[in-house]
């Protein structure tokens, strides 16, 4: 019997990828654990392997092909003494493997003018909603119906189910209905709001905004889906996520001088060129990893069902590559030293800049910095990327005039802005944690400790 190839879910938040290369073609043998193809993700190339052995006898999805769902079939194979033609001519049957739409909400598109936006929050997010119970008010004084596998999916989307229309038995909402109000239809008109209730401004549609500019002084270029992604994540940060910010100057005299000494006295290979180079962003990245473990309480992540305490500081670190930003993770930064944070740093960032990086290499994490000094920004305000409770935004590092013991002097000076998720740490806390960073960045040998 042919054996579909199925296009894979290569990360929790991958709904659709891009089929960028074959690396067989019709007629090739493969064995279990043969490297078949090449996927694009939102954030990565990746390799598919494949998982039986037998002969490709039809390629179904041409490599080129942009946004194929997870769970098509992209291929046949034909198996041990099974007619490659007959496997590659019989229509493959559908798969029973279900989207896994419960894991991943797909991108919600530009609703049309009629319709109220549904703007589902990513996967790693927690939904600021609590999923509903089977029966569930409808906002009209009855009962909403719902099976259990429609509740888990609206609670991974961050919908309402009292708002989606049921269409099974006896109004009952079900799975299917929930994907269909994760595009925004089927969904219920919103009850009108009480007298002296503050309006909500309508989110305006895509041809609303285009008829704003005149025909033809622009152009449209579609997003991708690690655009997408982005939009998606940092939208529902900022809508579920309450933040607050703290800004601290740091003086970062003995930081410079160190790094140019420990820059000195770095071993050499065989061609003469140094085993690491430290930057400043190193430091950085160390002293925040060692301030979470002087202030635990901070290094958290909020759920709806309880406090995350991190035993470690595994700390993300963002890095602009071509069409949008990743930020892999350093893991267990408090208990590596600047040398090893510079080489992980390197390998990541050039791995990230031609979407090389593994899954697990950028999901998850506790913490994030996001550096922009190297483009002279003085100070800045970052969004927390969910589940971290906090992101430390780094300026640059320039020659100010500061005064000590009623005399101006010049000091080499770097603003920090740490955002906070308040529902997870107070005011107070942050401000424990900002200045612990500040005492580490500006003393750098209390990192080695």
């Amino acid at each position: 019997m042919p054996i579909n190839i199925l296009m894979p879910a290569l990360s929790p938040t991958m709904e659709k990828g891009n089929l960028a290369k074959w690396l067989k073609k019709e007629g090739d043998k493969v064995k279990s654990g043969d490297v078949i193809a090449e996927i694009e993700t939102d954030k990565a190339t990746m390799e598919v392997e494949a998982i039986d052995e037998g002969t490709i006898a039809k390629i179904l999805v041409p490599e080129g092909t942009q946004d194929v769902p997870v769970n098509d079939v992209i291929a046949v194979l034909a198996g041990e003494g099974e007619d490659v033609k007959a496997a590659g001519s019989a229509k493959p049957s559908a798969s029973a493997a279900p989207p896994k739409a419960a894991e991943a909400p797909a991108a919600v598109p530009a609703p049309a003018p009629a319709a109220p936006k549904v703007a589902p929050p990513p996967a790693a997010a927690a939904a600021p909603q609590a999923a509903a119970p089977a029966a569930q008010s409808n906002g009209h004084g009855g009962r909403v119906f719902s099976s259990p596998l429609a509740r888990r999916l609206a609670k991974d989307a961050g919908i309402d189910v009292a708002m989606v229309t049921g269409t099974g038995p006896h109004g009952r909402v079900v799975a299917r209905d929930v994907e269909q109000a994760k595009s925004g239809k089927g969904l219920k008109a919103p009850a009108a709001a009480p007298s002296g209730a503050p309006a909500i401004a309508p989110t305006m549609s895509d041809k609303q905004i285009l008829s704003l500019f005149e025909p033809g002084s622009y152009d449209i270029v579609p997003h991708d889906g690690m655009r997408r992604t982005i939009a998606q994540r940092l939208t529902a940060s900022i809508q579920n996520v309450p933040h607050f910010y703290l800004t601290i100057d740091c003086d970062i005299g003995k930081l410079l001088a160190a790094r140019e000494e420990i820059n000195a006295a770095a071993p050499k290979d065989k061609e003469k060129k140094p085993l690491y180079k430290i930057s400043v962003n190193d430091f950085v990245i160390k002293a925040m990893a060692v301030a979470l473990q002087k202030i635990p309480n901070c290094n958290v992540s909020w759920t709806e069902s309880g406090m995350v305490k991190h035993h470690h500081s595994d700390v993300g670190v963002a890095v602009a590559m071509p069409g949008g930003l990743i930020t892999p993770i350093i893991r267990k930064a408090e208990t590596k030293t600047l040398s090893t944070i510079s080489n992980e740093m390197k390998d990541f960032a050039a791995r990230a800049r031609s979407r090389k990086l593994k899954p697990e290499e950028y999901q998850g994490g506790t913490t994030a910095v996001s550096n922009l000094g190297m483009y002279g920004i003085s100070h800045f305000t970052a969004v927390i990327n969910p589940p971290h409770a906090t992101i430390l935004a780094v300026g640059t590092s320039e020659e100010r005039p500061v005064v000590r013991g009623g005399k101006i002097e010049i000091a080499h000076m770097m603003s920090v802005t740490l955002s906070c998720d308040h529902r997870a740490i107070d005011g107070a806390l942050g401000a424990e944690l900002i200045g612990a960073f500040k005492q580490l960045i500006e003393n750098p040998v209390m990192m080695m400790v």
